[in-house]
């Protein structure tokens, strides 16, 4: 809502039409048009009235609007007609078919209404027609007009003049500066005329009354404004992100109306005195409009930087830097508003031309200066840690910002602590490329102005200005629309936290609508954010894309024709389709897919398959955007597949068979699998090959035709429990029952044994005066197999030991218990554990040497 405001007010004010706001309203600058609607003849009248060539003074933006206007009002003209017509047809089949000739009459009173009903059918259907027409002229006319904008927008930035560092850029100025003091003169006479009609006695009350009332609120209203919102927003919300994003946004909003009702009073002090004439009532609009901007942007940069509440503050800004940048909004506000202001009189009483460029060129060196002074200090090194800046600030906050404390747990909580000071080397590439952007764009504008380009220097500081209050807003709402998600949706919410324990909605899935919803609405505002940094140019975003007729010059490559134009649009559609598809696997793998219930594996698979998918589609875009249809596409490949089919075999092998591997999912991320000599885990599928880590840590990439064309061993595929599988001979003399009890016991202490199913002991066979008992228990990971093995073997060594047990002749290696006059002999022999590897089963065999 704030967006759109700001957007109207900078577009209208800001940027300063040269169109005198003076000039009357046309008829078809009547959109709404009151009851009764307009008939089809008033319309085409409209726009007729509109000119079919721009002029040199007319208003485009506000000509394309009234085209657009009449448009609307065609269409819901024709949409009337269209129901009307519906009802006539509904009533005349009522009254049954016509009589047939030679057929018996209808009755005179169903004769009459037949006639009245078919005259009435007659003049809706004709005038449905002519506004269908209207409808298609309009838009016909607005594309026309939308054209010719776009030629004298293009011809007035490539005009030069002199340059200010010549002498005949002063000499002009000071040539037309006595015919401009005298127009400015008789505007400030007007201007005196109505304050000393407003100052006689009948009137001074009132005037009086209208100023003190317009200081109050410009002053002490925004003071107590946002010491109520400080107070009341921790009282009235719960602890957490949202009431931050709150606060700035309703103080931003606050700011905007009470300054814009102290300007709007001043004003209304003045007309007590009387009606104001065109010019003063020309510049009392723009004075209101300018002071609504000039509020936005104020409060806009004191919201965000929160200089006295750092913890408070949206962006992660040290104290030190958001104390530096805090005068800079006010630096913006105050010269974007003059330089408004300025152009607006100049448009009133008509200025010379080297008035209006002077305007322009200082407006531009001054704007390029405020801007890189402030790049130069967030080019500069914070000077003191954050987290010692932040508690020092809210230490020293005065008694009545006590709830700020509130919000300083909000910070820890949501950020790990206090706000640090801000690592330049980590900034995001988006600011980075913005920052670099401005500082070319500093450099830019001294060189256009010293080279007599000062309209298109203008036009450049003023979308560098209108770029950084649309991207600051922007950035605001961001923020408001994903605390409000996490703080209405979420789990993590009072009020998802009700709908999770009264409806019993699972907390995942609340967390997935929360994010999902943000995504939703992050998108919609990136949307408006590209309507509103296009709104300078009086231009919609389908314009960004259109393909214009003063870039004729192209290359012609038999039916290929390649214009600097699609060469742009292609490398704009190919590098932003790129970035949104790795923002969108960046949001899916750190917010949305962890808040679902998808194995590790999955979420791989989709990512990967969504940003191979979504690469296909970006190139498939920028190649039509150089006019290279899908049948182009396919001819060349088909002339392509003779040299797929022997030099590039193995790589559309390995490209087809990841796909397979991505679909059907047989092995997935984090599997334990086998494939020949190779064993360990998958960490990554890739289309052309797959990466698995070995038990040294190593990897190995294995073509994914291998795990199509192979025996594929996927230890974990279906969750199946390991196994852990002992051989252990024994001497034929050995008491098998006891033994066979110690194993099992060994086996049943054992934490990582599963009790279902449950171990088992087994003479397995005797062979040569040997016993092999034969041992099995089941682990739930197979990764666990090995090491409860290990542990398994030194249990039951012990209890041998302590039982003076024999394990496999001869008898003299049989496993005696450790006797104080032993203890001190040479240590026995340890039995020797070889451990085979059978296919299918972890195991071990015993031998006593």
């Amino acid at each position: 809502m704030s967006l759109a405001f700001c957007l109207g007010a900078f577009g209208t004010a800001a940027l300063a039409q040269t169109k005198p706001a003076t000039a009357p309203t046309s008829a078809a600058s009547q959109p709404e048009l009151e009851a009764p609607p307009p008939s089809v003849d008033d319309l085409r009248k409209q726009l007729d009235a509109i000119p079919q060539k721009l002029g040199e003074d007319d208003d485009g933006r506000k000509l394309l609007n009234d085209v657009n206007a009449i448009g609307s009002a065609a269409e819901q003209l024709a949409a009337r007609r269209t129901e009307e017509l519906a009802d006539l047809d509904l009533r005349l089949a009522g009254l049954g078919p016509a009589p047939e000739k030679g057929a018996a009459p209808d009755a005179p009173d169903v004769a009459e209404q037949r006639s009245n009903l078919g005259k009435q059918r007659a003049t809706v259907d004709a005038e449905l027609k002519l506004a269908r027409l209207i409808t298609v002229d309009a838009e016909q006319r607005g594309t026309e007009l939308i054209r010719q904008r776009r030629e004298h927008f293009q011809t007035a930035l490539t005009t030069r003049i002199d340059s200010p560092l010549s002498g005949s850029f002063w000499r002009n100025l000071r040539n037309a500066l006595p015919g401009d003091t005298a127009r400015l003169q008789a505007l400030g006479r007007d201007l005196d005329q109505a304050a000393s009609a407003a100052m006689q006695p009948g009137h001074r009350g009132a005037a009086i009354t209208s100023l003190v009332a317009a200081l109050l609120l410009a002053v002490a209203g925004t003071w107590l404004a946002e010491r109520l919102l400080v107070r009341l927003v921790p009282a009235k919300l719960p602890a957490g992100r949202l009431r931050r994003s709150l606060l700035a946004s309703a103080s931003v909003l606050v700011h905007v109306l009470l300054i814009g009702l102290a300007a709007q009073l001043v004003w209304s002090g003045l007309e007590v005195g009387g009606p104001l004439n065109d010019n003063l009532q020309a510049l009392a609009q723009a004075t209101v409009r300018l002071a609504i901007f000039s509020a936005f942007v104020i409060g806009l940069g004191h919201a965000l930087l929160s200089r006295k509440r750092s913890s408070w503050r949206l962006p992660d800004l040290s104290d030190d830097l958001a104390t530096r940048l805090s005068p800079y909004p006010w630096w913006i506000a105050i010269l974007a508003s003059l330089s408004g202001l300025i152009t607006e009189v100049n448009s009133i009483i008509g200025a010379s031309l080297a008035a209006e460029v002077s305007v322009h060129a200082v407006t531009a060196l001054a704007m390029a200066t405020i801007v890189a002074l402030a790049l130069r200090h967030l080019r500069a090194p914070a000077a003191t840690p954050g987290t010692t800046a932040t508690t020092a600030s809210t230490a020293a906050a005065p008694a009545q910002d006590a709830p700020t404390a509130s919000a300083a747990d909000d910070r820890k909580t949501d950020a790990g602590g206090p706000s640090d000071a801000p690592d330049l080397s980590e900034r995001p590439v988006w600011l980075g490329l913005l920052v670099a952007c401005a500082g070319i764009a500093v450099v830019a504008t001294v060189l256009m102005v010293a080279f007599g380009f000062v309209a298109l220097a203008g036009t450049l500081t003023r979308q560098m200005l209108w770029t950084g209050v649309v991207f600051a807003t922007t950035y605001l709402l961001f923020q408001l629309v994903d605390d409000l998600c996490e703080a209405l949706i979420s789990s993590r919410g009072g009020f998802g936290e009700r709908l999770h324990k009264g409806l019993g909605i699972d907390a995942k899935l609340l967390d997935q609508a929360s994010v999902l919803g943000s995504g939703v609405l992050r998108v919609a505002l990136f949307f408006y954010m590209v309507i509103a940094l296009l709104a300078p140019f009086g231009t919609g975003p389908d314009e960004v894309f259109r393909r214009g007729s003063s870039m004729d010059q192209s290359l012609k490559i038999g039916d290929l024709t390649l214009a600097p134009q699609a060469l742009l649009t292609a490398l704009a559609v190919l590098v932003a389709g790129l970035l949104l598809i790795r923002v969108l696997k960046r949001w899916l793998v750190d917010q949305y897919l962890p808040n679902t219930s998808m194995e590790p594996g999955m979420r791989s698979s989709i990512v990967t398959l969504l940003g191979y998918v979504g690469g296909v589609m970006v190139v498939a875009a920028a190649l039509a955007g150089l006019g290279i249809s899908v049948e182009r596409i396919a001819w060349v490949a088909s002339a392509l597949s003779v040299g797929i089919g022997f030099g590039l075999q193995a790589i559309v092998q390995n490209f087809i068979s990841g796909l397979i591997l991505l679909a059907e999912r047989p092995v997935k991320v984090g599997d334990w699998v086998v494939l020949g000599t190779t064993e360990g885990d998958v960490r990554r599928v890739n289309v052309r090959a797959t990466e698995i880590q070995l038990g040294d840590r190593s990897t190995v990439i294995v073509p994914n035709s291998e795990f199509i064309t192979k025996t594929v061993r996927n230890m974990t595929l279906a969750g199946a429990p390991g196994r852990v599988l002992l051989r252990l001979p024994a001497p034929l003399d050995v008491d098998a029952k006891r033994m066979r009890d110690l194993i099992l016991a060994a086996f049943t202490a054992h934490e990582s044994i599963l009790a279902n199913p449950e171990p088992i002991v087994q003479l397995e066979d005797i062979v040569s005066g040997t016993l092999t008992f034969l041992a099995i228990g089941y682990v739930s990971n197979p990764r666990n197999a090995g090491g409860v093995k290990s542990d398994l073997l030194f249990s039951i060594l012990e209890s041998l030991r302590s039982a003076g047990l024999a394990l496999s002749p001869p008898a003299s290696t049989s496993v005696a218990p450790l006797t104080p006059a032993s203890a001190s002999d040479a240590a026995p022999a340890l039995p020797t554990v070889a451990v085979p590897q059978p296919q299918g089963a972890v195991g071990g065999v015993v031998n006593a040497t």
